[in-house]
């Protein structure tokens, strides 16, 4: 009897923690380099947008990061990369179902870099219903947070970084 409450004790425990999955653009992108590269650094202010992810993300006891394989996407996530001591995962350049379901297994906070074009699918998915459309090209300062507490999903939209 005693191991059966015991075990809805750590049952009971372990539903009311909730995960927060931390969803950002890559900060400002330097202009397509020489050959029409797209494959672009971060710029000055770019990198700034990054260092003041990471201190946004201090206490949010970050347990993964993801991010396409990009260089600005990656230069975005590394500082809170760096500060965490977690590798950055690569996904793919579009979020599909077996992306989003590995996200929604995941049991620690997570950082998801992407882009104006997939950001919205990445909450749109995990929440299950569309709230926000493609980025515009000049947004770089959301930070949508989805959190996850008993299998239901919220969504939060904040603002990051440095007053334009």
């Amino acid at each position: 009897m005693r191991q059966i409450v015991i075990l809805l004790t750590l049952f009971t425990f372990c539903s009311c923690s909730s995960v927060k999955y931390f969803i950002v653009r890559h900060a400002e992108k330097a202009a397509p380099g020489m050959g029409g590269s797209t494959d672009v650094p971060l710029t000055a202010k770019g990198e700034a947008r990054a260092q003041a992810l990471k201190k946004d993300l201090l206490n949010g006891k970050i347990g993964y990061i993801y991010s396409t394989n990009t260089i600005r996407t990656k230069s975005t996530a590394k500082p809170t990369a760096d500060v965490f001591q977690l590798p950055i995962n690569i996904y793919g350049p579009m979020p599909d179902s077996a992306f989003i379901a590995k996200l929604k297994k995941l049991n620690m906070n997570t950082l998801i870099v992407g882009h104006s074009n997939t950001v919205d699918d990445i909450v749109n998915k995990l929440c299950g219903q569309t709230l926000l459309q493609d980025l515009g090209d000049n947004e770089y300062d959301n930070l949508f947070i989805v959190t996850k507490k008993r299998g239901v999903f919220t969504f939060t939209r904040m603002k990051y970084g440095y007053a334009e």
